[in-house]
């Protein structure tokens, strides 16, 4: 759950493929421009065509809600979409209610010292639509990062979401005592894991340092 560090969440190779050679980012830059895709810092240099079917899916939440959010990469099998964390529960629900995708399978956090934000990334997908079996549709946002923080009483906040996806419940609540991100309207925000006089500050962060070393 903790740390985006799986295969889906980093850059493809830029190593080149056959005759392919590898574009510098502007023409990186141009040819994702052309497919009518965001470019951003994890897309591969060596782009492969876009897939149609995955595009179709980013593509209806772009036409829904415009630039309060960024589709971040379409590739096979799967998509990233960044939204405000204020649009991210009207998001979510387009995209379990249009659009098929009916739990979450996992809720990363990523911690950003440096620009002082903490990231939360849902990874959707579908028991229900066998066209969807395959898919796993990223969703993220950020919320701030306090230098010292309180979690539950500052402003490392979101809205859960519980009410849209149940199975997050656990989730939610590992990411709250791990990086602590408090979920509000979570109906259940005890810690999972760690002693409930836990005094340190959130063990997955990356100034958390164990003790006596």
């Amino acid at each position: 759950m903790s740390s985006e560090n799986d295969k889906d969440g980093q850059p493809e190779t830029t190593e080149s493929h056959g005759d392919e050679k590898p574009l510098s980012k502007d023409e990186a830059k141009k040819f994702y421009e052309e497919k009518g895709i965001d470019f951003s810092p994890d897309a591969p240099i060596n782009p492969r065509p876009v897939p149609e079917f995955e595009k179709s899916i980013s593509d209806k939440i772009s036409s829904k809600f415009g630039p309060k959010i960024t589709v971040d990469y379409v590739r096979a099998h799967r998509i990233r979409v960044s939204t405000k964390k204020e649009d991210i529960l009207s998001v979510a629900q387009f995209i379990r209610d249009e659009l098929g995708y009916d739990h979450a399978e996992s809720v990363a956090g990523v911690d950003y010292p440096d620009s002082k934000e903490i990231e939360v990334v849902y990874h959707l997908g579908s028991y229900t639509d066998e066209k969807l079996a395959s898919q796993v549709l990223a969703l993220a946002t950020r919320v701030p990062r306090e230098e010292i923080p309180n979690p539950g009483k500052d402003s490392s906040r979101m809205t859960s979401l519980r009410e849209v996806f149940y199975s997050v419940e656990f989730h939610e609540r590992e990411c709250f005592e791990m990086f602590g991100v408090f979920f509000e309207g979570h109906p259940d925000n005890r810690r999972l894991l760690l002693p409930e006089d836990w005094a340190d500050i959130p063990p997955f962060r990356k100034d958390f340092k164990i003790k006596g070393r």
